[in-house]
């Protein structure tokens, strides 16, 4: 994947307000940032700073109550939810702090989900995931089904169905919440090579220090807004 430096993701005073039983709640309060392609940033705050919110008004999973998206260049006000649904299936990847992977089909069936949508054929579906279960040390396990393996292998999965299908953009909110530090190191040293090795862009949301030490580029959000955007230099 090319890297030069393209703008993957716009937002310009960027708000998102909720009501909870008639009180407003201003999740989002006005955050400008740009993100290009191949950085891998953590966006990180207390639990009730807006990161979640965030990640989830730029993905179009949610819209935005003001301001402006764009993703890729495109204006995601003036798409409607097929060309929304079909653009998030074409180029961004989402790995949950839950795994969301479906029980009854297996691993391999989980990780080609997206190929399926896109319309990639068997062969080539077959192909990539065989591939990508190498590259995160679970070859030889695609006819296993979800339940039967451990939380990390569940989540390597996740990590595998997120980047199989090749998107520009991972969009990973708490992935190591729920895996001991030991497997949530060697999954963020998993992330950290794949995105050097193929230019995919990484943006976390994470209270979690070991993906803030990890990451080039630390944006922290105080009550929905941007409080420091902290860039590291390049080792």
């Amino acid at each position: 994947m090319e890297n030069n430096g393209q703008k993957i993701i716009v937002t310009e005073n960027v708000k998102k307000d909720y009501k909870e039983d008639d009180i407003v709640v201003r999740a989002v309060r006005g955050i400008d940032l740009t993100i290009k392609a191949g950085e891998f940033t953590a966006i990180v705050g207390p639990s009730g700073s807006g990161k979640t919110t965030f990640l989830n008004v730029i993905s179009g999973l949610d819209m935005a109550t003001d301001g402006k998206v764009w993703l890729h260049e495109r204006l995601l006000s003036e798409m409607n939810e097929k060309e929304l649904s079909d653009f998030r299936r074409d180029h961004i990847g989402f790995i949950f702090q839950a795994y969301n992977l479906i029980p009854v089909l297996t691993v391999e069936e989980n990780i080609e989900y997206i190929m399926l949508l896109q319309g990639v054929p068997k062969k080539e579906r077959h192909r990539r995931v065989i591939d990508i279960l190498k590259e995160i040390g679970m070859e030889g396990m695609e006819k296993r089904y979800p339940p039967k393996i451990s939380g990390g292998q569940q989540q390597r999965v996740a990590i595998a169905r997120a980047m199989v299908s090749q998107p520009e953009l991972i969009l990973a909110d708490e992935p190591t919440a729920n895996l001991d530090q030991a497997t949530g190191a060697e999954l963020l040293g998993l992330m950290r090579e794949l995105n050097r090795k193929t230019g995919m862009t990484f943006l976390f949301s994470t209270h979690d220090r070991m993906v803030m030490e990890r990451a080039d580029r630390v944006i922290r959000l105080k009550d929905g807004k941007v409080e420091k955007d902290e860039r590291k230099s390049q080792h």
